[in-house]
């Protein structure tokens, strides 16, 4: 354990929301993974799993509102993402369960977080989250997919992303991060404030597992009917990843899990909706974690 602090770029009340954590460090085969936590230690658990070319901060604006509700929120950066390590051989989502399953252990033997654990997962995230429960079914109670690509859809509207790592100034990469979040991560132009550049241009330096391709496969659509875990999902309305699809996932993805929840549609979100429509999304995640167990 060691001492948690906040990026610089965090405005003030962002940053006294978030004050209090601890930064808390497993290992799986030599690899460090790096979580970071609030609230106390027994309290039920919700694991959040952010989303590819992130991390823990993927989440800012969501964090607090869980502290508050009661539970113990546990955010890691995920291997190969933010601080945690790169494990040796880890290309993509698939190498991800054992070193989650084996934090989540080390956590609980220590005392740092209960048996009883919800996870959800954003984007990237989600798929790590849906195969780790397949893997390890005894690990969580609930699954939250928000925003989960690897079911198999393509939508003919997605807008293509932009190379940076080749420009030389941070103006032009700037202008590069720009049109990626607006092509994938967030639906409206004024969503795209000093905040939302800051938290990409930082995450996406610390990405070490480029050339991902699993995201484009029905990865997530094959683990989800292995799952004993009840399933839920929270999408934004004009998610980048299913527009033109949206419908067509919601009507699919209860068929697939054994333990199906609640499906929520944020109206006015993109793929990011946590960030983008954080208020809407936060009032949608407690409506399907239900209130805090006793």
């Amino acid at each position: 354990m060691n001492r948690f602090e906040c990026p610089d770029f965090l405005p003030p009340d962002l940053r006294l929301s978030l004050a209090g954590a601890t930064r808390l460090h497993t290992t799986c085969d030599g690899s460090r993974t790096v979580w970071h936590a609030w609230g106390q230690p027994m309290q039920p658990a919700v694991v959040l799993l952010h989303g590819g070319s992130g991390s823990w901060t993927h989440w800012v604006r969501n964090i607090a509102p869980l502290q508050a509700a009661g539970w113990r929120v546990l955010v890691p950066d995920l291997p190969g993402f933010g601080d945690s390590d790169l494990p040796p051989g880890c290309t993509d989502v698939d190498a991800l369960p054992a070193h989650l399953h084996a934090g989540l252990q080390q956590l609980q033997a220590c005392g740092a977080c209960g048996d009883r654990v919800q996870l959800v997962g954003f984007s990237f995230g989600g798929m790590a989250a849906a195969l780790w429960l397949a893997a390890h079914p005894k690990d969580a109670q609930h699954l939250v997919l928000v925003g989960a690509p690897g079911m198999g859809m393509s939508s003919p509207q997605r807008v293509p992303l932009k190379g940076w790592r080749h420009l030389t100034t941070p103006e032009a990469q700037n202008e590069v991060h720009r049109h990626n979040l607006m092509a994938l991560m967030l639906e409206h132009p004024q969503s795209l404030d000093g905040l939302a550049l800051s938290l990409h241009a930082a995450n996406v330096q610390r990405d070490r597992m480029p050339r991902r391709r699993l995201s484009s496969t029905d990865i997530v659509a094959r683990a989800l009917p292995q799952l004993q875990v009840a399933v839920s999902a929270i999408f934004g309305e004009h998610d980048a990843l299913y527009r033109e699809r949206l419908s067509e996932l919601q009507a699919t993805l209860p068929g697939l899990a054994q333990r199906w929840g609640q499906w929520h549609t944020v109206p006015g979100a993109g793929h990011w909706v946590q960030f983008e429509v954080a208020q809407a999304f936060d009032g949608a995640l407690q409506r399907v974690l239900g209130s805090v167990p006793a």
